[in-house]
């Protein structure tokens, strides 16, 4: 998609997450003068919890009202999916914790409740045991023992095996990218079979074939890889009638609500084929769905709905579930078009090789859109810009969406400030550029990365997906080199050309400023002392930095700068380091398009992996005087429908819901499908 995941940190240093972005045009929000809205819910550990707002949903027609409904219910059905596949035992651990959180009368001012009422509300963030960033098991600061007392106390059922878990060092990383522990038996994500080796993997599904070698199917996308009774390996298939059925028959029978309502026959079609896909399972209709769904470009309505992303899975075949549903903000889109009916010149004038280059690139179509609700894995924790479908072949031939979600990202901005800024950048000018150009740099470099990054460039012929030649290293190279497509035209007069901006040059100073800061040094307080870096993203931003730092070297392209016992890094030279950022994008394009896994491996381990552990300290202890958290995440607005006396939706309002905790209890008790057991 490449999901753009970001964090409230970051949106106060001015700094992209995965790609940067920019609020949206928020004119039409309506709030009251004598309540103005509240972005803030609360915060808790690392987490800061938001609230977002539908500006213009009053100037929707009911039928399109409707079907953001419908959309967004079977959104929600699949919750559970999401839950199970982070970690086996996570619906069963729910269960009880949110039992002992309704139900338990005694002492609640005790520190040992204030810290169960901590872990329940990261565990619900995280969707499971596991931090939803750094993949690491969430230790309670409560004793066993005190858990035990709550369980009696509300008679509350969970297997001791189970309760040891939640405070042993067994399953301690949810995705673990260390191979030398094992890809598959260092995590504790719920996509395969205990005992079930990379190797094993690798060699069921090399044995699988598409009718089309030029169009080859997403293997293992929907589906768990299991030993049966015979010691072989069979996959249990995510569909109707099979491994989460209950939930994805919620989820059609709201599709099917939708698709009566469907602005339009594409559209309709469209959905009607996702549909059939969760009933039949069939890969084959998983590319026709995404070759209709990537057409279908009218209307006002759209929406993400399937097991997408491969980030969760360590050998990326499986997709996580995650849901989207989104209002098209007109004003912003038709500025962003301007990029997308240039898609060929970015391509044509890029620093690939040739033989890498696209000669056609194919219907790219890029929205600024509004979010009306948000499952799975992209809730609480949210992307800030999508880019669809991931099928390397479906996007040559057929184009590919982008969005970039401007309503969550107004949010980011509005509950955000300045002074991480103030205390990170090396001078006042760089402070400067940050306050006049960041949030426009932000947009266009979302932009850029989502509409040209992820469009650009082709495998050569005879050379297998990523997932087969890259393996683990397949997300992060994909997302630098996405990133370095923006950040090479985010310094190009074109822009200006285009109309886009008013000084390139000067924008493009800031996207520059901001992303070596962030990739340096900002990002760096997401990790606890003495960690290396595992998440797929934060790998991309720390190779590309690193990287281009140590090529320009010689040059002093990029200083290393103490102050006052403070690290700064400034940029002496904007125009060199334009020229560095292309070399690293045609070489990381060269590594995709010739399918180099010792290549990509090496650029990700020697710049990504480990962290310079002085500057980490540093950091972490210069970020000690900001109370805001590291990450973000947001509740979602509630859509209240009423009904008239023959049962017919006669109006929708929208309602912002009381607490966190409110929305995951009532989440869970309405759309609670699974059983505990799959």
């Amino acid at each position: 998609m490449k999901l753009l995941k970001i964090a409230g940190i970051f949106m106060t240093l001015g700094v992209s997450i995965v790609c940067n972005a920019q609020t949206t045009n928020t004119k039409d929000i309506k709030t009251s003068p004598e309540a103005p809205f509240d972005y803030v819910v609360e915060q808790f550990a690392d987490i800061k919890v938001l609230r977002y707002q539908i500006p213009g949903w009053e100037n929707l027609t009911l039928n399109e009202q409707k079907l953001v409904y419908y959309l967004t219910q079977a959104g929600y059905s699949g919750r559970d999916i999401g839950w199970d596949q982070h970690y086996k035992y996570n619906l069963k651990i729910r269960k009880a914790l949110e039992n002992i959180y309704v139900n338990y009368k005694g002492d609640k001012k005790s520190n040992d409740w204030k810290n169960f009422e901590i872990y329940i509300k990261r565990v619900w963030f995280a969707n499971g045991i596991h931090h939803h960033y750094s993949n690491d098991k969430i230790k309670p600061a409560f004793s066993i023992a005190y858990f035990d007392g709550l369980m009696k106390a509300t008679k509350t059922s969970l297997s001791p095996a189970i309760v040891a878990v939640l405070f042993n060092d067994a399953d301690a990383k949810k995705v673990n990218l260390d191979e030398s522990k094992g890809l598959l038996e260092g995590s504790a994500i719920n996509f395969y079979g205990k005992g079930i080796s990379a190797k094993e993997v690798e060699a069921f599904y090399a044995k699988k074939t598409s009718p089309d070698s030029k169009r080859p199917y997403s293997f293992g996308l929907n589906s768990k890889l299991v030993r049966n009774s015979k010691g072989q390996l069979e996959e249990k298939v995510w569909k109707s009638g099979g491994m989460y059925g209950a939930a994805i028959d919620k989820i059609v029978y709201w599709l099917e609500k939708a698709k009566m309502v469907a602005e339009n026959k594409q559209q309709g079609d469209a959905i009607g084929l996702l549909i059939s896909y969760y009933k039949t399972g069939s890969l084959k209709t998983w590319d026709d769905y995404n070759i209709a769904w990537s057409q279908a470009t009218e209307g006002n309505i759209d929406y993400i709905n399937s097991f997408i992303e491969v980030y969760n899975d360590p050998l990326g075949y499986r997709g996580s579930y995650e849901s989207i549903v989104q209002i098209k903000d007109f004003d912003m889109s038709k500025k962003m078009e301007v990029i997308s009916k240039n898609a060929q010149w970015f391509e044509d004038n890029s620093p690939l090789l040739p033989e890498n280059k696209k000669k056609n690139v194919v219907g790219v179509s890029y929205k600024t859109v509004v979010v009306a609700g948000e499952s799975g894995d992209s809730s609480p924790a949210t992307p800030i810009g999508v880019n669809l479908p991931n099928s390397d072949w479906i996007r040559a031939e057929h184009g590919s969406k982008s969005v970039s979600l401007g309503n969550i990202i107004d949010s980011y901005n509005k509950a955000g400030g300045k002074g991480r800024l103030q205390e990170f950048a090396n001078d006042a000018e760089e402070i400067a550029l940050a306050v006049k150009y960041a949030e426009l740099g932000d947009k266009m470099h979302t932009a850029l990365h989502e509409v040209i990054g992820h469009a650009s460039g082709q495998i050569n012929p005879g050379v297998g997906t990523p997932k087969e030649t890259l393996k683990s290293y397949a997300s992060t190279l994909e997302e630098g080199r996405a990133d370095l497509v923006g950040l090479y035209y985010v310094y190009n007069p074109k822009i200006q050309e285009l109309g886009l901006v008013d000084d390139w040059k000067k924008l493009g100073m800031e996207s520059y400023d901001s992303y070596i800061r962030n990739g340096l040094m900002g990002q760096l307080v997401r990790l606890e002392p003495g960690a290396n870096i595992e998440e797929a993203h934060m790998r991309n931003r720390q190779y590309v930095s690193a990287w281009v730092f140590e090529k320009g070297k010689n040059d002093n392209v990029i200083e290393k700068i103490t102050r006052n016992g403070k690290t700064y890094f400034n940029i002496t030279n904007y125009d060199k380091l334009h020229d560095i950022f292309g070399q690293l994008l045609r070489e990381i394009q060269r590594i995709k398009s010739e399918g180099d896994y010792e290549a990509g491996k090496a650029l990700v381990e020697n710049y990504g992996v480990k962290v310079d552990q002085k500057i980490h300290a540093e950091v972490l202890e210069r970020n000690k005087q900001f109370s805001s958290a590291p990450y973000s995440g947001f509740v979602n607005p509630v859509l209240v429908p009423k009904f008239d006396a023959k049962g017919n939706i006669i109006s929708i309002k929208v309602k912002q819901p009381k607490s966190f905790a409110e929305q995951m209890v009532n989440y869970s008790k309405t759309y609670g499908f699974l059983p505990l057991e799959n």
